[in-house]
């Protein structure tokens, strides 16, 4: 193969390619080998058609053209490889100068290099030591229970209201004058005691109290309220108690863990599950805000320039991605710009330039880094990394679907490799 190349601008790079009449006939070996495999020639099985059948069925013109296309699809990724470029899309076939020997012509838009100084090795960072509070543990387990937490109605007309319980109530403000305040009565409204979601003393005022009372409650708005026209305000509350219910919180049993995590575990081990899982998270943040600390040091040490196009489509991706979790919370962009008070172009200039620019450094940086360190990640280690992910999950259905999925040598096993990999380059700067 020669390749001839020439930087047309500093994102473009022009590749003349010519290969000689051997790896053509290869090429052509392939496609006829494909065509016999999927065509559908009357009296002939797969497989079985001469060669002189199907260049009849498809003529030679036809299977010359899908010749040349196989050619260069193989033959510009070969020539990438070679020249070390990283393209960031598909390249364009500018013009096929030869069929024999194949020459053509290609334009490459490529990611710029990042050129890191040798000081990088000298980098070292600490590591942040992760430690989990039983106290962290015990308020996983209460906002479990409160998730699940039911509430069923209290049928003892001696039943006094207490913290955590439901009630049904009627109610109307009033001002110290007894006049009704506008828009403050509320027929059938529902309010769990505890949850604040009423001015300060409402529901403290509440405790105690049994279905059927009828009581008044006298209430001073704090000065600070959101609210201005209550701000401060001295009140009265009439207040019809209509129905208590009292709530239930699951207790952690096998079954009920079983539910939660595929797992039929006792307290204890429940316990340290979601230890592990409360260290996981901690680990995950600390990752990130590590790795945040690793490019501001790597950024000392690398040139690089972020061309214009590249960073826009990056922009563009980001601002995508924040679309899309709006999306997922049932907002749109419009509304959100509006509150932000925002163009599109002003909020992408202010709050994604900045998140777009550090993503883009760190992927180059860490491209560039790769192939100085020349990081691998052996079977064996693929192996564990694989053990550790379906060790999360207790479902016999999704480990089955996991080993069905990390087979060496597809897809989702190369990308996991590459992930590690990534993850061995990152760990080498912390000690």
């Amino acid at each position: 193969m020669k390749i001839e190349k020439k930087l047309l601008d500093k994102s473009i790079v022009e590749l003349v390619i010519e290969e000689d009449a051997k790896a053509i006939a290869r090429e052509r070996k392939h496609v006829m080998e494909h065509l016999k495999q999927n065509a559908d020639i009357k009296w002939f099985r797969k497989w079985t058609a001469p060669e002189s059948v199907i260049v009849k069925k498809y003529g030679e013109e036809q299977i010359n053209h899908m010749v040349i296309d196989h050619a260069i699809d193989h033959i510009y990724q070969d020539a990438l490889r070679k020249e070390g470029l990283v393209p960031v899309a598909q390249a364009e076939v500018v013009e096929i100068i030869s069929e024999l020997p194949l020459k053509f012509k290609i334009h490459v838009e490529i990611l710029p290099e990042a050129k890191v100084d040798e000081k990088y090795k000298k980098i070292k960072l600490k590591k942040t030591i992760i430690e989990v509070k039983d106290s962290e543990v015990t308020e996983a387990l209460k906002s479990i229970q409160d998730r699940f937490t039911k509430h069923e109605t209290v049928t003892d007309n001696k039943y006094e209201i207490k913290l955590w319980d439901k009630v049904t109530i009627d109610t109307t403000w009033y001002d110290t004058d007894w006049k009704v305040l506008e828009q403050t009565s509320m027929q059938d409204y529902p309010l769990v005691i505890g949850s604040k979601m009423l001015v300060p003393g409402f529901e403290d005022g509440i405790i105690g109290k049994k279905a059927g009372d009828e009581l008044s409650l006298d209430i001073t708005f704090p000065k600070d309220y959101h609210n201005a026209d209550f701000a401060g305000k001295k009140t009265v509350f009439k207040v019809s108690i209509k129905n208590i219910e009292t709530a239930v919180k699951p207790e952690f049993t096998p079954e009920f863990i079983k539910q939660l995590r595929w797992k039929e575990l006792d307290l204890e081990w429940f316990k340290n599950l979601i230890k592990e899982e409360i260290k996981e998270t901690k680990e995950m943040n600390a990752r990130i805000d590590e790795e945040h600390k690793l490019i501001d040091e790597l950024l000392k040490v690398t040139t690089l320039d972020l061309w214009d196009k590249i960073l826009l489509n990056q922009i563009n991706k980001v601002f995508d991605e924040i679309k899309e979790n709006l999306t997922k919370d049932n907002l749109k962009m419009v509304d959100y710009l509006e509150s932000l008070k925002l163009s599109e172009e002003e909020y992408k200039e202010k709050n994604v330039k900045p998140i777009a620019t550090k993503r883009l450094q760190w992927e180059l940086i860490l491209h560039k880094l790769m192939e100085l360190e020349d990081i691998k990640v052996e079977d064996d280690e693929m192996q564990k990394e694989i053990e550790t992910i379906m060790a999360r999950f207790g479902s016999e259905d999704v480990v089955t679907r996991l080993k069905e999925l990390y087979i060496p040598g597809n897809k989702y096993y190369e990308e996991l490799r590459q992930r590690t990999a990534y993850r061995k380059l990152i760990d080498s700067f912390f000690e």
